[in-house]
């Protein structure tokens, strides 16, 4: 197992927003994360990378326990997250925005091939890769945010909302890669709105309301699950 969450609580200071958290994620897998907005995905996801503390439970990545650890220790570990709002550095050029994201190899061997096969994924990247970040639009700016992710070699990837506030054409567009992704070798755990989407292309998922897993199930048992069909496709 590449991830383990087990029985996790997290929150904010005093406010508890996970409660009893358990999810799993096999190696090879694209696992989805969905439920409305202020489920806690997004605490999920802060937590299991190490910026908000676990309160109860534990969390194990490539079977040794992460919970407690620095992030930085947990991105060197193989972790990468692409957080909501892309955070870039928008007064840097693209290419030296995908070089700082390599700097945690200490290869340059493997940052160049890295660069390579993000820029024959995202060729509109290489194309602007002299431009000013923040000169990207937003589906562009998500496209950079990823590719500096995968940077890092890593061996999950935590991408969180990553359809949010794009064009239906981008979103089309970077879930189509999320496969190719996957196939380099890259394990993706995916915390998503789009619950249709999202579950169409997971091998598995689990619903997530007001802090708890309501659910789980493959993507397909849980889009022909009539309450999640009522609850978030409105069917």
């Amino acid at each position: 197992m590449l991830l383990e969450v087990k029985g996790v609580n997290s929150g904010y200071g005093d406010v508890q927003v996970l409660n009893n958290v358990s999810i799993e994620v096999q190696q090879g897998e694209i696992v989805s994360i969905v439920g409305a907005n202020g489920a806690g995905k997004t605490t999920l996801i802060r937590t299991i990378m190490g910026t908000l503390p676990t309160k109860a439970g534990e969390i194990l990545f490539d079977g040794k326990r992460i919970d407690g650890a620095e992030p930085h220790l947990i991105a060197r570990a193989g972790m990468a997250q692409v957080m909501e709002g892309r955070r870039l550095f928008g007064h840097m050029e693209v290419e030296d925005n995908l070089l700082v994201g390599g700097d945690i190899l200490h290869d340059k061997q493997r940052q160049r091939e890295n660069l390579e096969w993000i820029y024959s994924m995202f060729p509109r990247l290489k194309e602007r890769r002299s431009q000013l970040a923040r000169s990207f639009s937003g589906g562009e700016q998500q496209m950079l945010a990823i590719g500096r992710a995968l940077m890092t070699s890593p061996k999950l990837l935590l991408l969180d909302e990553p359809s949010i506030g794009l064009a239906p054409i981008m979103v089309k567009d970077i879930f189509g890669k999320l496969p190719l992704i996957r196939d380099r070798g890259v394990t993706i755990l995916l915390v998503e709105q789009d619950v249709h989407r999202s579950l169409s292309m997971s091998g598995r998922g689990y619903v997530l309301e007001h802090g708890e897993i309501v659910m789980s199930g493959t993507g397909q048992e849980l889009l022909g699950d009539e309450r999640l069909r009522e609850a978030y496709l409105g069917i």
